[in-house]
């Protein structure tokens, strides 16, 4: 795939006695929606952390724009591009939504110690703009009447929201997402499903996602790959992922798999 901003190749994790991945490849193309499925302890948020350089591999290659990024560390890894949200929030619960997101677009409006101690024009231009991009991101996730309640405040909803405004503020290129549906009503599955896709059609962004929330990933999803004990059973579009017998399998058992006719 020659437009593909992100491609994992042959990637292979071990703990020990045990494989988290087995010679996993994976595309993503520039702008597009990716989906990661799989039951759990299938090795999803293990190849989320190679990715973002949490975990190191045991073989394989994993490149970002053409250039391998495997073997670098963490900040390094997101000063090229690549922003990520975890499992559980990991948020300043003290703080406002909007310092929560001014935190992640630090290294873009820096100044130093002296600059900062003596609260200087140039540290209160800085200030003053990272504050007005903030809450811009708060906006886009829908959290625009929200900026001043601290973080611990929020509903679990927009918890989630404002994690994603947070890793938006570093500017990335990739997205990636580790189950931001995980504990959400119905309605805010839906809410959160067109925030998805309006960050791909108005800011161009590319994400991959992480859920077992269906209702996320089939309506968003340009393409969905299916990880199993590690190994990649099946990849495609929603519709032909959904019907595929080694999906099903996997999700349901032998047993329901063969009643459904899989």
């Amino acid at each position: 795939m020659t437009n593909a901003l992100l491609r994992v190749e042959n990637v292979t994790v071990r703990f020990g006695g045990i494989v988290a991945l087995d010679k996993f490849s994976l595309d993503v193309r520039s702008g597009s929606i990716q989906a990661l499925i799989g039951p759990n302890g299938a090795g999803k948020s293990t190849m989320l952390n190679v990715i973002t350089g949490l975990y190191a591999i045991d073989g394989g290659t994993v490149l970002f724009e053409r250039k391998r990024i495997d073997g670098h560390a963490p900040h390094t890894i997101s000063r090229l591009g690549i922003a990520r949200t975890f499992q559980n929030t990991e948020l300043f619960g003290e703080m406002s939504a909007v310092e929560n997101v001014m935190v992640g677009l630090d290294r873009h409006y820096s100044y130093n110690l002296a600059i900062g101690m003596a609260h200087s024009p140039g540290y209160r231009r800085s200030e003053i703009a990272a504050r007005g991009e903030a809450q811009d991101l708060l906006a886009l996730v829908g959290l625009a009447d929200d900026t001043a309640i601290a973080a611990a405040a929020l509903p679990f909803g927009k918890q989630r929201r404002l994690e994603i405004a947070r890793a938006l503020a570093t500017r990335p290129k990739l997205l990636l997402l580790d189950e931001p549906a995980a504990g959400l009503r119905a309605a805010e599955v839906e809410s959160l499903n067109l925030i998805l896709l309006n960050l791909r059609a108005e800011q161009g962004l590319t994400i991959l996602v992480i859920d077992h929330v269906m209702a996320l990933v089939m309506a968003v999803s340009d393409k969905i790959s299916v990880l199993n004990f590690g190994r990649k059973i099946a990849e495609g579009e929603p519709d032909t992922v959904r019907r595929a017998p080694e999906v099903i399998r996997a999700y349901l058992g032998e047993k329901a798999a063969h009643a459904l006719g899989a």
